[in-house]
């Protein structure tokens, strides 16, 4: 795969988050992109307006077009994308030249020193917050990101290619692809069990990931990841000790110490201890890299966030209505345990759309126990994404399961009449399916009623 020879870029699946910041590199590169989704969105509205050429209708793909420069022509595809795909079915049958998106991430980073993201939960914040921390520091990278940072309007960042930050995605293995100079784990807690047998599987996929770390690079890991490395976290014997933290509101701060030293009243405006673990793990590669702690100061303070990661849609005297992206047990946790730092007296009504049937399956109990701690709960049916149906698996099942005073399985369209009925000041709506696409009618029809 050599990328200089190469004209034309065609990618299944664009409007993915992680497409979409390949997408916009090739477009920096200015090399010609085109795409297939299955509805338009934001994202694709942005790369049109780059110059990207996209399609909704696999049925409108006329593979002539790209036949007499196949050579000079990549097909890239995310492994959410069957392989049964007729998109994909008609490139393999012309036989152009296919990969998968970490293969590709793979080869661009070739040339640089690469720093990987990995980890359960955590990756898109940590690369973010690094990114710009980098940004600041007038350091020559690129980064991809799995979210669209607030700084930028962007998932991707472009500054150079001395450094390449990627987030590391464990599904389908796709980070043992990686040859990364520096790398961080994040978390490591049970997930993508359609993928690894156990939580056992997972943990040998990582630990592989770490043998995948060449030259003198180094790791950096979560203090409760059972990998050796250096550690980051809140107990006294981590390498990079965050102390003194405060959460509120408006920003976290904290002090944190490593080499016998300290670097006081770090402040970043997002919530949560969890975000604040994920500032440290930032930092601290920063620091490994030999970034200052005055652009390290700097950078903090200027980060405005990832969407979709506790972003606050509507925030007055008598509603709050946050939209996040947590679609797993222990994320669903970590906002509740947020929301209840900043609102301690107030009751918690939840929205969640569960994502992906063998992921509910898997960790059904899980996700009863955590939505249980809500006041209020308002279920969603599965978003499938790339998987069929699985007999006995439905949002009914998990709604029964679950203890809260108030629960109901609603259709989107009778969200906003049911958040109004319930009428609880504070409201979360949790998901990693197309529930964000109905956060805007939501703050419409509820700022309406008020």
């Amino acid at each position: 795969m050599d990328l200089s020879s190469i004209n034309k870029v065609f990618f299944i699946g664009i409007g993915g988050i992680g497409m979409s910041a390949l997408a916009n590199y090739f477009l920096q590169k200015n090399k010609q992109v085109y795409g297939y989704d299955r509805e338009a969105s934001t994202i694709t509205k942005n790369l049109k307006n780059l110059g990207s050429k996209i399609i909704y209708n696999y049925y409108d793909f006329n593979v002539n077009e790209f036949k007499s420069d196949i050579d000079n022509t990549l097909v890239i595809y995310t492994p959410a994308v069957s392989k049964e795909h007729p998109l994909l079915k008609k490139f393999k049958q012309n036989e152009f030249n296919i990969f998968k998106r970490a293969e590709v991430l793979q080869k661009i980073s070739e040339n640089s020193k690469c720093i990987a993201i990995a980890g359960t939960h955590g990756k898109t914040t940590t690369s973010a917050i690094l990114a710009h921390i980098l940004k600041v520091a007038d350091l020559k990278f690129s980064a991809f990101v799995g979210g669209i940072m607030v700084n930028y309007n962007s998932n991707f960042l472009y500054n150079g290619e001395d450094y390449i930050i990627v987030e590391a995605d464990e599904f389908d293995r796709s980070f043992l692809m990686l040859n990364p100079n520096y790398a961080c784990i994040t978390s490591l807690d049970s997930d993508h069990l359609d993928i690894y047998e156990d939580s056992n599987s997972l943990i040998e996929a990582f630990e592989q990931f770490k043998n995948n770390i060449v030259g003198d690079g180094f790791l950096i890991s979560h203090e409760d990841v059972k990998i050796n490395s250096k550690k980051y976290g809140i107990i006294e014997s981590s390498d990079y000790l965050a102390k003194n933290i405060i959460n509120n509101k408006n920003f976290s701060q904290f002090d944190l110490c490593f080499n016998g030293g300290v670097v006081e009243n770090l402040k970043i405006h997002i919530q949560g201890l969890h975000n604040v673990m994920n500032s440290v793990a930032a930092i601290s590669i920063a620091i490994e890299l030999g970034i200052s702690d005055k652009k390290i100061l700097e950078a903090l303070i200027s980060f405005k966030g990832i969407e979709r990661r506790f972003s606050y849609i509507i925030d007055n005297e008598t509603m709050v209505l946050i939209d996040d992206y947590a679609h797993h047990p222990e994320e669903i946790k970590q906002v509740y345990k947020t929301l209840k730092l900043i609102y301690p007296n107030d009751n918690l009504l939840v929205v969640f759309q569960p994502h992906l049937y063998s992921r509910t399956r898997d960790m059904l109990d899980e996700f009863a126990k955590e939505l249980s701690k809500f006041d209020a709960v308002i279920l969603l049916e599965i978003y499938a994404a790339r998987e069929n149906p699985i007999k006995g698996i439905t949002s009914d099942v998990l709604l029964k399961k679950i203890q809260s005073k108030y629960k109901f399985l609603s259709k989107k369209s009778e969200l906003s009449g049911l958040i109004k009925d319930i009428s609880f000041k504070v409201n979360v709506t949790l998901g990693a399916g197309d529930i964000a696409n109905e956060v805007e009618q939501i703050k419409n029809e509820l700022e309406y009623a008020i």
